[in-house]
């Protein structure tokens, strides 16, 4: 109970303080960015600013909300082609300069298809954006009930990996620029394959490739889940 509320606590600390830092940018734009009497063009690069700065926020706050939702449970399930959501889910991806491997074996589990999307959506945006230039990522399903997103990319330490499926860890210090994620999306898919059933694992690739593969085993029809 006492790692459970400290867990907790935790995070609520990490989410303040991440909505904290691009409140506090907007409000040193405003207050001495326009003080004053400033320039068309100063007031354009202010605009421009306090529009990023507002982006990033609703970005750290939606897999916020995605999160709290997939924590909570699923309130309902049907059959869902995981198969054809993947290859759904590359589609939409963008890829570019990156070569993709498929391996997509029919599997089918019962689940809610929307968060199932988002679990793919953000292994596939981690593989991708966490690539490196004329890097692969590859995917797969299995008959065994498993998917299996790897990515190539920085090499990361054996220690570092079970980190990297909680709340607001990340490889690097976030920066808050365009584009950077909010270190919520490995711990949203295995919040969602928690709630699955599934077992969610992570490990590093070694060198020189680098990377992580993720792999989430769904129970096969028959087996135990467990929430």
């Amino acid at each position: 109970m006492e790692q459970l509320v400290s867990a907790q606590r935790r995070f609520a600390a990490n989410a303040a303080h991440e909505l904290r830092t691009p409140l506090a940018v907007q409000r040193a734009a405003a207050e001495i960015g326009l003080a004053g009497d400033p320039s068309p063009q100063k007031v354009a690069r202010i605009r421009a600013k306090l529009i990023g700065v507002a982006d990033s926020s609703e970005h750290l706050i939606e897999p916020l909300l995605l999160l709290a939702v997939s924590e909570r449970g699923l309130e309902s399930t049907g059959p869902v082609d995981l198969a054809a959501l993947a290859a759904a889910e590359l589609a939409a991806c963008p890829q570019e300069g990156l070569t993709v491997v498929r391996t997509l074996a029919p599997l089918t589990v019962p689940g809610d298809r929307t968060l199932l999307g988002h679990l793919l959506r953000h292994l596939l945006t981690n593989a991708v954006r966490h690539n490196r230039a004329g890097g692969r990522v590859t995917v797969s399903t299995s008959a065994e009930g498993e998917l299996t997103v790897s990515n190539t990319g920085p090499v990361i330490g054996p220690a570092d990996v079970p980190g990297l499926l909680e709340p607001f860890r990340r490889r690097a210090e976030r920066l808050h620029t365009a584009g950077e994620g909010a270190g919520l999306g490995l711990s949203i898919v295995a919040s969602i394959a928690r709630a699955h059933g599934a077992e969610p694992a992570a490990e590093a690739n070694p060198a020189p490739e680098g990377g992580l593969t993720v792999r989430v085993r769904f129970p096969l029809s028959g087996e135990a889940r467990t929430s």
